[in-house]
């Protein structure tokens, strides 16, 4: 039997194609958001989920220094697993009230993809850095007498790397994360492959653990301004200072690349803006 066409081809294929359909991009500047209690709980949600990741996971990288014997105690693992596990637990309790960010390259990326305006993804910002300065600073309150000693938990080039290392680094990893981001909340992927259940968090705080295990000799690992920017405020050291930069610079461009390949390439964005070919749906 021959399949029934219309104007745009078969029946079958653009019934298909209207199973899902993306949602129009958040506007650039939406002043509106002012006026609205759910921006102004998700700024604080973001506050306090910093906060709380910065004291955890500081607090683990100071004990882990200061352990007499590698063997006793969490170890570079546990470090590892402190940010990821954190990550994790964080995303799931605030990811229904301001997306579970924690991170300013993570909202920066989605800034960039249009998932969020720009009025909300600075204000994201500016919360996870006071989160994370204050977060530090409890860590700094309760373990005064090891905290300046033991380096902070301040990110900096480590010794036998050099600059342009660390950069790469810190792109590379904050890449991983950011793409993960995307593609575990892709509203797309959860429409067609809804047979697979996806907890979000749990890729995520993968993401952030496996990129700690790789780039802790490095750079102590950033793949977070804020969590870098907190440590340097509050240790405020010239040499952490010097090598800031690349804490800033590398998940910014880490978090563009990210979400560049997810929207153009994966999404197929670049294609549809181009209009060389039609978007296979089924891919």
């Amino acid at each position: 039997m021959a399949k029934e066409m219309g104007e745009e081809g078969p029946v079958e294929h653009q019934q298909h194609a209207k199973d899902y359909v993306d949602p129009p991009p958040a506007p650039l500047l939406d002043l509106k958001e002012l006026k609205r209690w759910s921006f102004y709980r998700a700024l604080i949600a973001e506050f306090m989920a910093t906060l709380l990741f910065l004291y955890v996971s500081v607090a683990t990288v100071i004990g882990y220094k200061s352990q007499a014997d590698a063997c006793d105690g969490v170890g570079f693992l546990g470090v590892a697993w402190a940010f990821g596990g954190m990550i994790f637990i964080l995303v799931y309790c605030i990811a229904g009230i301001s997306g579970g960010h924690i991170n300013p390259a993570v909202t920066f990326g989605l800034l960039l993809a249009r998932k969020l305006s720009l009025v909300r993804a600075v204000a994201y910002m500016v919360f996870q850095c006071l989160g994370a300065i204050a977060g530090v600073g409890l860590v700094k309150a309760v373990m005064e007498d090891s905290y300046s000693s033991l380096g902070g938990g301040a990110n900096s080039v480590s010794s036998g790397y050099s600059k342009g290392t660390a950069l790469g680094a810190e792109i590379i990893g904050t890449f991983v994360l950011v793409y993960t981001v995307f593609s575990a909340t892709d509203s797309k992927r959860k429409a067609r492959d809804s047979f697979v259940p996806v907890l979000a968090p749990l890729p995520i705080g993968f993401a952030v653990f496996v990129v700690h295990l790789a780039t802790i000799p490095i750079t102590g690992t950033g793949i977070n301004p804020a969590r870098s920017f907190g440590a340097a405020v509050i240790y405020n050291n010239k040499t952490v200072w010097d090598d800031h930069w690349i804490f800033w610079a590398g998940p910014f461009l880490g978090a563009m690349a990210a979400a560049g390949y997810h929207q153009y390439i994966l999404r197929a964005g670049a294609a549809k803006a181009l209009g060389s070919f039609r978007s296979n749906p089924s891919i």
